[in-house]
């Protein structure tokens, strides 16, 4: 059959197949320009000197990472030490992405199993409901939390006027405020995979299961879980890569105590007083770990299906 045999139910022949290069050609340029052309820009600031009103000279040096891993004094003429400033800012980066991605599987699950449960016609509106804050720039977004969490702003107003507290708590630049500004800001990514992978489970299994007296807890650990096991993982990287080089929230909610490695990596691209080969240094040594977290996955995830195939 002309340009669509078929064997077995495969196809044998490729309609598109001499022009699968050109067609690919758009999406290739795209990843060209607005992805790996900046990667390897950065990659080749991060290994440049540092010019003193900003910017950069191109003669190749090792001190923006030398800067982050080591402390050598004032005039860089000391022993070298380890540089715990920036590594507490690394770990401070990984605990709070951390939390922001557990608290939003740990709500994100039940709302994704509830809206993918709901009839047909609902679902639409749920998503829709969980969606449309999003439309709202990330900026503004995160100024109103700012808003509701001072001591004088309205969830104050509102612990007080109840008799929860006697005065107001100080959430303003704190941790958990960092924390409530990555979960608000990403709680969708966790939501919507979740959702589609919870919508095509084929919920006779779990009444299957019902059937031989498995219980609720039991039904979802053994059966539900494993199911729906690739969009949970997917929606815990979608939360966990963002929240781990985020700058606003640490920025507007957390303050100057409360560096995440987003932050710093912003301040040194700001104005003539920046240093852009640390900050292109630290976006590598950032970038180098996500990218590790997600080799173990992949692995952990091959391995996986090698063993259940």
């Amino acid at each position: 059959m002309a340009g669509g045999a078929t064997s077995g139910g495969n196809a044998v022949t490729d309609t598109y197949k001499e022009a699968r290069n050109w067609l690919l050609l758009p999406a290739w340029v795209t990843l060209s320009f607005l992805v790996l052309a900046p990667v390897l820009l950065m990659l080749v600031y991060s290994f440049l000197t540092k010019e003193f009103r900003g910017g950069v000279i191109w003669e190749f040096s090792l001190a923006a990472y030398d800067q982050f891993f080591f402390d050598r004094g004032l005039f860089g003429d000391d022993p070298a030490q380890i540089e715990w400033t920036y590594i507490a800012i690394f770990w401070r980066s990984i605990w709070q992405a951390g939390a922001a991605t557990l608290l939003s599987l740990a709500i994100g699950f039940p709302t994704a199993y509830f809206i993918a449960t709901r009839p047909e016609k609902q679902r639409v509106i749920w998503v829709f409901l969980i969606t449309i804050p999003y439309w709202v720039n990330l900026l503004i977004r995160t100024v109103s939390m700012r808003f509701l969490l001072r001591d004088e702003g309205p969830l104050n107003s509102f612990f007080m006027a109840t008799g929860l507290v006697d005065g107001p708590v100080h959430m303003i630049n704190t941790n958990f405020a960092v924390q409530v500004g990555l979960f608000y800001s990403y709680l969708p990514f966790m939501v919507l995979p979740i959702y589609a992978a919870v919508e095509r489970y084929n919920f006779t299994l779990s009444e299957a299961a019902a059937d031989l007296y498995a219980n609720k807890w039991i039904t979802l650990r053994h059966i539900v879980l494993p199911a729906v096991k690739p969009g949970v993982i997917a929606g815990c990287i979608l939360v966990f890569v963002p929240s781990l080089g985020s700058f606003l929230a640490p920025d507007l909610l957390g303050g100057a105590k409360n560096f995440m490695i987003g932050s710093l990596i912003e301040e040194q691209f700001k104005g003539n007083a920046g240093n852009w080969p640390f900050g292109a240094a630290a976006s590598m040594i950032l970038l180098t770990m996500v990218l590790i977290i997600l080799v173990i996955y992949a692995r952990a995830q091959a391995r996986s299906d090698k063993e259940a195939g």
